[in-house]
């Protein structure tokens, strides 16, 4: 029974890892203690997880886990999910629920390079959305998406946070538009920045945290809600430090 609520505890990281309602991780967790016959006690927010349970035949168990990191991974979510239903439903052994979480761990995933375009067809999109009318500014802008996926990329590899990844790369991707329009490379900047804008936007984040703070869970939704904040605020330093560097507009 340790090791399945081991288990189950890696399956309630994993979720929240994956970007998932707090509330709809508390009720897993309940659902799968009581399904084994035991009585639970659980306690989950964006950055840790702590249950306790006690079951009929006299165990005791007290488990905690801290969330280090997060993202946003539906289909991985999913998987979850219907792993929790079915462990709900057939209270398989450890040894099968340990099975399926090594073949959730094995889906493939989409490919940088994959990310990367549509981090180019994102800006380009935008940029046309909002008024880009140029080629270049459209050719340009799905460039710099590009660039901005890539280096996405590479600093998640060397452990930056989120706040300097955003900074960096407002800061880049608004240095390259202004100093394309300082050279007469294209018509305006305004267009180009606003296209790459798009792809570094917290939207869902700050969604997610206004649907923990109306279901209740007050503390990961404030935790969420200054996540999204914070990460919009190192994104618009970074624009004004561009035009600080680059000399603005005029």
């Amino acid at each position: 029974m340790d090791k399945i609520m081991e288990l189950l505890m890696e399956i309630v990281q994993q979720m929240i890892e994956s970007g998932a309602e707090i509330s709809r991780v508390e009720e897993s967790v309940n659902r799968m203690c009581k399904a084994y016959g035991c009585v639970p006690h659980v306690y989950a927010t964006a950055a840790s997880v702590t249950l306790t349970v006690r079951g009929e035949d006299g165990f005791h168990g007290a488990y905690s886990r801290r969330i280090l990191k997060s993202s946003y991974d539906v289909e991985r979510l999913h998987r979850l999910n219907d792993l929790v239903r079915r462990i709900t439903a057939t209270t398989p052994q450890a040894e099968e629920i340990s099975a399926e979480l090594e073949r959730i761990a094995a889906v493939p995933r989409y490919s940088n390079w994959f990310q990367i375009v549509c981090y180019s067809f994102i800006a380009g999109s935008f940029c046309v959305f909002f008024g880009g009318r140029d080629l270049w500014e459209i050719i340009f802008s799905c460039l710099i998406g590009g660039l901005i996926g890539i280096l996405c990329f590479a600093l998640d590899k060397l452990g930056c946070n989120k706040i300097l990844n955003r900074f960096v790369c407002s800061f880049l991707s608004a240095s390259a538009a202004l100093f394309l329009f300082r050279i007469n490379v294209v018509p305006t900047a305004d267009n180009i920045i606003i296209g790459n804008i798009m792809s570094l936007i917290p939207g869902i984040g700050l969604t997610n945290s206004l649907k923990d703070l109306f279901t209740g869970d007050t503390i990961t939704g404030i935790l969420r809600l200054m996540e999204a904040i914070l990460l919009a605020l190192a994104m618009s330093l970074g624009y004004w430090a561009a035009l600080f560097v680059v000399g603005g507009l005029v």
